[in-house]
């Protein structure tokens, strides 16, 4: 089954549940997947693309919810987190930091990267191979310890 049409499916569960969280948070999602498919031409969101909406409205909602802490506004926060929370199943598994570095260890021993003057070389070469299977976050944070 196409992600997307399981976003749909689970919408549709979301209202005859009345689960008022899933819903908002699933429609949401589903206007961002019909925002990119009506944007200039019309085309057919496949599951790369649908994939990549999720991971941006992840991290939308880890923003928000950061600055939400910041604020000191606790409920809106755990609002965040849930949604968030929400989107990710519809992520593939996330990988450990462990399971990180030792591919970026790898990818960079392969390259011959070692300097922290390379860093935007080695995060292109590390993002080509973890996109979508770990957070941006945890890999500039291993890059950048990797190369000191």
């Amino acid at each position: 089954m196409k992600l997307k049409e399981k976003v749909q499916q689970d919408f549709i569960a979301a209202m005859k549940a009345r689960d008022e969280l899933r819903k908002g948070c699933l429609s949401m999602l589903k206007a961002a997947i019909m925002k990119w498919e009506t944007d200039g031409e019309k085309r057919e969101a496949n599951d790369e693309v649908v994939l990549q909406i999720v991971q941006r409205e992840v991290k939308a909602r880890r923003d928000a919810a950061e600055g939400f802490k910041t604020g000191g506004k606790m409920d809106m926060a755990e609002k965040e987190e849930a949604e968030m929370k929400v989107l990710m199943e519809y992520m593939p598994a996330q990988m450990s930091e462990d399971e990180v570095r030792a591919v970026i260890t790898e990818t960079l021993g392969a390259a011959g990267i070692t300097a922290k003057a390379e860093m935007g070389k080695a995060m292109g070469l590390v993002m080509g191979k973890l996109k979508g299977k770990a957070d941006g976050g945890v890999i500039n944070k291993v890059v950048g310890e990797i190369l000191k």
